[in-house]
């Protein structure tokens, strides 16, 4: 009797489900074997597909990349056109970024894969405007030809705009490009590579050792925001008496670094190709000039540090002194014995001979030998001259050396020697690279004779011929300096060299700042004249009211006793003489 089966009032319950087991397999016997066959096979044969997919796969890698020849030929191209540079980046004092290296794309063309080659070269001309299409079509139809370089550093738009074409004989390569952000700025201190990434100026060239052994960034003295200024007063004086050249230095009196270096004109080390001889020049470290009255400087400190004089001793510049074919007279004549602080005050050439004539030629030569301005300069650009001196050393050259003819020196020399005589007397090597421990420098002048000069710089700036150089709370002491060039194995009168060392603040120097306009003309507002009074003076003073804030130094009551006490030199400018700005 069947028995009804109970209903199960818990939901909850599990289920047991019973497995369906399949038939084990034979242990022994003819099945065993023909399993361990089929496994066998089906392993096998799982190998052959894996291996046969591997090697497809390879096959196209090496169809597309390898064995096609635009990307072969162009790999190779490219390899012998351009070689990776590995430079290391260069920064100013502040870490700004002055030189890098980018990875930028360049096109290419392979012809033979090209069907409609007038199409292609007329839609890349209309893509790059630089480019025409019929040169295009000239290079497309060289016979046998399978690479053509389109153009170098692409914009990611022109990228997009070639890919949109379509073409598959265009294609791209990486190249390495040495980009300098701020273009004009700083090229001749910064330079340029050439295609293959070697240094060819500036300080590419001159560290280049360095840049491409050592990664970590080039840390430079110079400080873009003082470069800026420098350059833009620089301008400003240029177009105000529409010179043709004008180059400057800012230098750090204390250690020798030059936080600013401008040439004019200069170029953009990112384009190259439009740059004139003119602008690639260095004319602040590779162009030498007679410099004129600023040279005075050295003549004053050579005299009184030789013992033979002081501030009160006088010489007369009387008449004007005769020798050979030649005159020396003074431009403010003042016809009457001169103390050696007012020589240097009115810059009379008559006084400055005859101090150099009591000093006698070896003085003068060892002199201006210890101060660096007979020899080339040990700097790190490559484009550093060496001076123009005297050679033999006449009596005619002790005199005209005085006041800054007949020896041409740079601009370089200029502000690393000023700097020694007005330090306190210690000549530091020149130098672009920032450093942190403080170098040694050489005695060439005592602290007592730096101190005179000093005074003298300031008088100059009070009440002689740099009065437009003051700039209020800075104590700004200077000298002027306006030289006829060489021209035709004479000079010319017309064509003037006008230059302004300027020292600050004098009580305490910290900085020189010397600018030089070429060949300026005078103007309205200077009137008629374009002497380094009235050129580069009011330059000077600019840049330092606008880098004096960015360096630190704050202005001071000039007419305070303590500096008065300080800087005076009492010397009242006589009654109704009027003294013009050289």
């Amino acid at each position: 009797m069947s028995q009804t089966p109970k209903h199960d009032d818990n939901p909850c319950r599990p289920i047991h489900i019973k497995p369906v087991l399949c038939a084990p397999a034979p242990t022994d016997g003819p099945g065993r074997s023909a399993l361990e066959i089929c496994h066998t096979r089906l392993v096998v044969a799982g190998a052959l597909f894996v291996l046969a997919f591997l090697l497809i796969a390879g096959q196209l890698v090496d169809v597309m990349e390898l064995k096609s020849p635009d990307k072969k030929e162009a790999r190779n191209k490219g390899a012998a056109e351009h070689v990776a540079s590995g430079r290391a980046d260069i920064v100013d004092r502040n870490g700004v970024l002055l030189a890098t290296t980018l990875d930028m794309p360049s096109l290419y063309a392979n012809p033979k894969q090209i069907s409609d080659k007038g199409r292609v070269a007329n839609e890349l001309a209309q893509i790059f405007p630089e480019l025409t299409a019929e040169k295009l079509i000239d290079a497309f139809d060289k016979p046998n030809l399978s690479f053509v370089w389109v153009k170098h550093d692409l914009t990611p738009r022109q990228v997009l705009a070639v890919n949109a074409l379509g073409e598959h004989g265009l294609q791209f390569l990486t190249e390495e490009r040495r980009v300098y952000p701020k273009g004009n700025l700083l090229s001749h201190v910064v330079g340029f590579v050439n295609t293959d990434g070697k240094g060819m100026a500036g300080i590419e060239a001159g560290l280049e050792k360095r840049i491409k052994s050592d990664p970590s960034p080039v840390r430079l003295s110079v400080d873009t925001r003082i470069q800026f200024i420098l350059r833009s007063e620089i301008l400003n004086q240029m177009a105000a008496f529409d010179a043709k050249r004008g180059f400057g230095i800012v230098m750090n009196v204390r250690n020798g670094e030059v936080l600013a270096l401008s040439s004019l004109p200069d170029f953009d080390p990112n384009n190259l190709s439009t740059s004139t001889p003119d602008q690639l020049y260095n004319h602040a470290t590779f162009g030498v000039y007679e410099m004129g009255s600023v040279f005075k400087i050295f003549n004053t400190a050579m005299l009184l540090s030789s013992g033979l004089a002081t501030m009160d001793t006088k010489f007369d510049a009387t008449n004007p002194i005769h020798i050979g074919r030649f005159t020396i007279h003074d431009d403010h004549p003042q016809r009457r014995w001169l103390s050696v602080a007012e020589v240097f005050q009115y810059s009379s050439n008559i006084g400055s001979a005859k101090e150099a004539l009591a000093a006698g030629i070896p003085r003068q030569e060892d002199f201006l030998g210890k101060l660096g301005l007979l020899n080339t300069p040990k700097f790190e650009l490559p484009e550093v001259a060496a001076p123009h001196i005297p050679s033999p050393w006449h009596e005619v050259n002790l005199m005209t050396v005085a006041f800054g003819h007949g020896i041409s020196v740079s601009p370089l020399q200029m502000a690393s020697a000023v700097s020694a005589v007005v330090n306190g007397g210690l000549l530091y090597r020149p130098t672009l690279v920032a450093g942190e421990d403080q170098p040694t420098g050489q005695r060439v002048l005592s602290p007592q004779i730096s101190d005179e000069m000093r005074r003298l710089l300031r008088l100059v700036v009070t009440s002689g011929t740099g009065r437009f150089a003051a700039a209020p709370g800075y104590l700004v002491g200077g000298k002027t300096g306006t030289a006829e060039e060489v021209a035709n194995a004479g000079y010319a009168r017309k064509q003037l060299l006008s230059s302004f060392v300027g020292v600050f603040p004098i009580n305490d120097p910290q900085y020189v700042v010397i600018i030089s306009i070429d060949q300026p003309h005078g103007n309205k507002s200077s009137y008629g004249y374009a002497t380094a009074g009235w050129v580069a003076a009011p330059g000077v003073s600019h840049i330092i009211e606008r880098m004096a804030p960015l360096v630190g130094i704050h202005p001071i009551d000039e007419d305070s006793p303590e500096i008065r006490r300080a800087l005076m030199i009492d010397m009242p400018v006589p009654e109704g003489r009027k003294l013009a700005a050289e």
